[in-house]
């Protein structure tokens, strides 16, 4: 057992390890959400991370995200997040796709993944705009590839009040409204989600920046961060057999 994962071994079992080690993970969005999630994968040994973003690192991620610090602002979030992971386990193996993530491309995209990195054994949605989101539902509903796809995290204080359930289970958060409705009108039986009870808080200061013609949310250092954490979990849990 490597000693590196030796005290993740004493949880899920040297069977386990070797299980992520095999195992392929992809994760689309590496902002607050996605990029604790990989570093968390990571940190469990999977072996095969694929990385999907188009952004550059922003003074304003510094607050939240796992790829943000000052001397990486202007540079591509995937490949500092595959710096991370390599820096983290050498060995790991990292496909990196700086693309923005559409309904149009989205099958372009995973047509182009190398096969060293297939099949893929879950992916996790950390994307921003419903379309995409419905897009890889759908995409990961047809060919069987588990997924679970983060809600909304911004103007929240609350992480005790994030949970795993369905889609069709969910309450209170505005994204899952519109995604209960858009999974039920294309016949999408079900969608495991990450979402949050909390009733999302109105911004106590004005800003004039805007995110797909919507003002940007209010975020915070640990609301983000601990939704990747419990999707990694739940993703770890489930490849490695220790659910």
């Amino acid at each position: 057992m490597r000693q590196e994962f030796s005290r993740t071994g004493l949880l899920i079992g040297e069977e386990g390890l070797n299980r992520l080690e095999r195992c392929s993970v992809l994760v689309f969005g590496v902002g607050g959400v996605g990029s604790h999630s990989a570093e968390a994968l990571a940190r469990c040994g999977v072996g095969k991370l694929i990385l999907v973003d188009s952004d550059t690192v922003a003074l304003s991620n510094i607050n939240r995200q796992a790829v943000a610090y000052q001397d990486t602002v202007g540079l591509p979030k995937t490949e500092v997040m595959a710096d991370i992971i390599h820096r983290i386990n050498p060995s790991a193996q990292v496909h990196t796709v700086r693309e923005f993530v559409l309904p149009e491309n989205l099958s372009r995209l995973m047509d182009d993944i190398p096969d060293r990195f297939l099949p893929v054994d879950y992916v996790i949605d950390a994307v921003d705009t419903v379309a995409a989101k419905l897009a890889i539902a759908q995409y990961c509903h047809l060919r069987s590839i588990p997924l679970i796809s983060s809600m909304g995290t911004g103007n929240k204080l609350h992480p005790e009040l994030f949970e795993i359930a369905d889609i069709y289970s969910t309450s209170v958060c505005p994204l899952c409204r519109v995604m209960r409705k858009e999974c039920k009108t294309r016949g999408l039986p079900g969608l495991k989600v990450l979402y949050s009870r909390e009733i999302p808080r109105k911004p106590a200061a004005h800003t004039d920046e805007t995110k797909g013609g919507r003002p940007v949310p209010g975020s915070i250092s640990f609301v983000p961060p601990a939704a990747g954490l419990m999707i990694a979990g739940e993703v770890i849990r489930s490849l490695s057999g220790a659910e």
